[in-house]
């Protein structure tokens, strides 16, 4: 899905609240596209490697890889002239996933695996364990810390708003 698409299915006329998480799954959820991403983000760019490490079955791997780079989240670099052979990098949207990708794998290791099959270390020396901050002030955000405002014209935090007159 192209991210044009993404967003038109998520936005006004859409079943639901106009929404960015509905219009970045519409180009990012499906599993093959964010392992794929995973293994990119790792450095693993050839497709048999992406494909090897995801467990992807390979016509899927390559139509999840298109919609990516036809969403601007990854490019195509030819790396081989004979035959033919591309790898892949993450665009800037590409690489403004990777904090997605570390909140579903702390997710992950906390409710669906018995233990952590990989962790990360900062330059610090100490294992990964990340927070969100506000930019603003430093201070880590809780979500008790947060309100809402709707942006999205029509409606409210508790759905559509009501039609005058009604």
């Amino acid at each position: 899905m192209s991210r044009e698409e993404a967003t038109r299915e998520a936005g006004q006329g859409a079943r639901g609240r106009p929404c960015s998480v509905a219009a970045a799954l519409g180009l990012v959820g499906e599993k093959w596209s964010l392992l794929a991403i995973r293994e990119i983000s790792f450095g693993n760019r050839r497709f048999d490697a992406i494909a090897r490490n995801t467990g992807a079955p390979r016509d899927r791997l390559a139509a999840r890889l298109r919609a990516l780079e036809a969403a601007g989240v990854v490019a195509r670099r030819r790396y081989s002239d004979h035959p033919p052979r591309y790898e892949y990098e993450l665009t800037e949207a590409g690489r403004e996933l990777r904090p997605a990708l570390t909140a579903l794998r702390a997710w992950g290791d906390k409710w669906a695996v018995d233990a952590p099959p990989a962790a990360f270390t900062h330059s610090c020396g100490h294992d990964l364990d990340a927070a969100m901050v506000c930019r603003h002030c430093g201070g880590e955000v809780g979500f008790d810390d947060l309100e809402l405002r709707v942006l999205a014209p029509g409606w409210t935090r508790e759905g559509p708003a009501p039609s005058p007159g009604t």
